[in-house]
């Protein structure tokens, strides 16, 4: 249990760094998407094939993925919206709502009982986005965007838990990202219909954080959060991710100089939300002690 812990905060560690990204990186959010996309699975699939991993699913189980692949693409679509519609600090608030639409989406997908305690902590993270971010009306798009990408965020880990229990963590990346390419494939020229894009094709700039993105920020914190979810819950895991905007606004901050948003408001937001992460990990320790008792009395 630690050691996935552990796993898990070095994948939200290394995720805020995405939006980051996401700004240095001039494509649209449609292409910007689509190439890093593209990167990942060329990546993934070399190493898989060098260490001979590769496997062949069946198609029951490829169709279950493939879903969960396009959701992914959407998921990582809107965030980048957000990042260029509003901005990096917008983005990552926003993700924070996640753990508010898993305590709605897990009970719902997984057939179990609603927790009150779960549907408090994440309104917990609510109360915290909306202290820190006062909605100002050129971002009401990013915003939109921003809470998309949330909802996306909140499916993903409760359906990959479900296919864990089928599929090997390294395995089922590669068919979800690879799918999620497929799938923006299709879906990218209507996208770019309704939000067109300036161009295409990345400059040299691009290219260079493009490759890091897709490695350095894609490959090795999928590989971390998936064999995090083997040993903790997908809510556990989404309630961490609320890290991940506090990670990216001090990046932010750092690179872009957006200390506009760290007034008063962001620090009783940043409070509210490191709270419902620490009262979720006094929980988890909570009912692990008592498991344990009942196993062994």
């Amino acid at each position: 249990m630690k050691k996935a812990f552990i796993q898990l905060h070095i994948a939200v560690f290394l995720a805020g760094f995405t939006a980051i990204f996401g700004k240095l990186i001039l494509l649209g959010e449609g292409f910007l998407v689509w190439w890093r996309l593209l990167i990942t699975v060329v990546v993934l699939l070399g190493w898989m094939r060098w260490k001979k991993q590769l496997i062949r699913l069946p198609w029951r189980l490829v169709k279950r993925i493939a879903i969960v692949g396009a959701i992914l693409a959407m998921h990582w679509l809107f965030f980048y919206g957000a990042v260029k519609y509003a901005n990096v600090s917008v983005a990552l608030v926003c993700l924070s709502a996640t753990g508010f639409f898993t305590a709605f989406t897990e009970p719902l997908i997984l057939r179990r009982q609603m927790q009150w305690w779960e549907f408090f902590l994440g309104t917990m993270a609510i109360a915290g986005i909306y202290i820190i971010f006062d909605f100002h009306p050129q971002y009401k798009q990013g915003i939109a965007f921003g809470l998309l990408a949330a909802l996306g965020s909140a499916l993903f880990p409760v359906l990959n838990k479900q296919l864990l229990d089928e599929v090997k963590p390294r395995v089922l990346t590669l068919y979800e990202l690879g799918s999620g390419f497929l799938f923006l494939s299709c879906f990218l020229p209507l996208y770019q219909h309704f939000f067109p894009a300036a161009y295409f094709m990345p400059t040299l700039s691009d290219w260079t954080w493009l490759i890091v993105l897709s490695v350095a920020c894609t490959v090795l914190p999928f590989d971390l959060q998936l064999k995090a979810l083997q040993k903790i819950s997908a809510f556990t895991a989404n309630l961490t991710y609320n890290l991940e905007p506090i990670y990216g606004i001090i990046l932010a901050l750092i690179f872009f100089d957006e200390g506009r948003m760290l007034h008063w408001e962001f620090f009783a937001g940043l409070a509210l939300i490191l709270c419902a992460i620490s009262l979720q990990m006094i929980v988890m320790r909570w009912k692990l002690k008592r498991e344990r008792a009942s196993l062994h009395p």
